[in-house]
């Protein structure tokens, strides 16, 4: 054999390790997918609140969360914000 049939040969050889490697990574990520949690939308929920009230009046806690979260949207757009 010369030089370019030897190279040939490796080439073919590495092309179809490279091949079998790919398929083996595809099977085993297409069955890692099929055990993880579904994406939002993909699964079903009854969409009932267990305690609905609850929402009904926000608590200090969470007015003063909005109203930090108000502030620092105001700052970096460039406005003052005010009660």
């Amino acid at each position: 054999m010369d030089q370019t049939q030897i190279g040939t040969v490796v080439l073919i050889s590495t092309s179809l390790i490279m091949f079998y490697y790919i398929w083996k990574l595809r099977n085993r990520n297409i069955s890692s997918s099929e055990e993880k949690p579904k994406i939002a939308g993909e699964d079903e929920l009854s969409g009932a609140a267990l305690n609905p009230s609850q929402f009904d009046e926000p608590d200090d806690d969470a007015l003063d969360q909005m109203q930090d979260l108000l502030e620092k949207s105001a700052e970096t757009q460039g406005f003052t914000y005010e009660e």
